[in-house]
Order: C-alpha cells, then structure tokens, then sequence
C-alpha cells in the first residue's frame, strides 16, 4: 500500500510523525509547497481537502493559475541503442513511438 492520498488532481505524500503522533502529508510534482496534518486518517483527509482548496482559492485570489503536477509533455534522453529498440517494440504492435511510450508508462506508474 502506498502512502498517498489524491484530491482535485493534486496528489500528497503522508508520511507519521512519531515524535509529535500525527500523520503529516506533503503534496508532491509541484513547485508550491502545501502541507497538511492530522491525528487521526479523516482529520489528514479534511485538512488535505482544506489545503488544497485554500491553494485553489488563493491562486484565484491573486489571479495566478495553480500550478499542475505535469503538462502532458516529456522530453527523455535514453542512449540510441534504447530508442532503437523502442521504435521497433512500438512497430511490432503497430503504434507510434509515442502510443507505446505512454502506454508502458502508464503500466509502471500504476506499480
């Protein structure tokens, strides 16, 4: 199991604070930094939920736009040897260099 928590596309970390006996969350792929914390698993959910809602209306606020985990665009560098065999598994299943990227992917990214 993994130890992160979604909402509204923003996806956090949750790590326990033995010291202190709360669960402490850090949403992660972005730039801003928002935490969270609670004691109990819906207090880290409710104050995630707040976090991230405060973050939304501030930004609207201060007519700045959220910032987003990822664009959808990705630029790899991988030796030539790599994307050779690349293009060719993609063409063996009949789909783009892209299809296949995005498509293998998303397999490793799901654990």
């Amino acid at each position: 199991m993994r130890n992160v928590m979604t909402y509204k596309g923003y996806t956090a970390r949750v790590e326990f604070d033995p010291r202190d006996g709360i669960f402490v969350g850090t949403v992660i792929g972005i730039t801003d930094r928002i935490t969270f914390h609670g004691e109990t698993v819906d207090e880290l959910r409710a104050d995630f939920q707040a976090a991230i809602d405060h973050y939304l209306a501030d930004c609207k606020a201060t007519g700045r736009s959220p910032l987003k985990a990822a664009s959808g665009k990705m630029m790899l560098r991988v030796s030539p040897e790599v994307h050779a065999r690349a293009l060719v598994a993609a063409k063996v299943e009949g789909k783009s260099l892209n299809q296949w990227a995005e498509e293998v992917l998303r397999k490793a990214a799901q654990g």
